[in-house]
């Protein structure tokens, strides 16, 4: 069992049988009264945010969470499911294209990614914080804006569109941040 001193981002917990993972937290001690800690959650299974307050010494039960380290095989026709399979047992699991969320926009073919489970369900996929994508579409860059540290977009492979330098052409590779979804540099191939 967590106690309120505990409570840090990123911390998981169950409430109401659901998996809950803390965003953001404020201890409060008032001048008259009893301390608390105020947070934001959002609900691991629907994405639902929640404001909800914990006083002092309450106890908070951990979720039953698990991630799996596991490798994306493929999307069905039309992005519905996303394929992964675990690495260590081969086992293979679909998962809804609610719940991979904004991570399409990153994953390649063999990647590896973590899926979280509760209660052997799984919840959704956690990113490596950088992906290297291939530029599949750029528009020309125009003479003389490669000093201002202009950018214009590009496409990647995965489809997704990223701002990048204007010295940016079809064919090079991108490291991309996937938390922010910005370029970050050039790799050499």
């Amino acid at each position: 069992m967590y106690e309120t001193a505990d409570i840090r981002k990123g911390l998981r917990i169950e409430l109401d049988s659901e998996p809950y993972a803390i965003i953001e937290f404020q201890f409060v001690k008032p001048g008259k009264g009893n301390a608390f800690t105020r947070t934001r959650i959002r609900n691991l299974i629907n994405g639902s945010v929640l404001d909800r307050t914990f006083k002092t010494g309450e106890k908070l039960k951990p979720a039953d969470t698990q991630d799996r380290t596991m490798q994306f095989l493929y999307r069905d026709e039309g992005d519905e499911e996303f394929h992964f399979m675990d690495n260590s047992s081969y086992e293979q699991v679909a998962l809804d294209a609610d719940l991979v969320g904004d991570a399409t926009n990153y994953l390649v073919d063999n990647m590896e990614v973590n899926v979280a489970f509760f209660r052997e369900r799984p919840i959704g996929i956690t990113l490596p914080n950088f992906v290297v994508l291939e530029v599949v579409e750029a528009p020309p860059g125009e003479k003389g804006n490669t000093v201002t540290g202009a950018s214009k977009p590009v496409v990647v492979s995965t489809g997704y569109t990223v701002n990048a330098p204007m010295f940016v052409s079809e064919g090079e590779l991108l490291k991309i941040d996937t938390r922010t979804g910005e370029y970050v540099e050039r790799v050499k191939a």
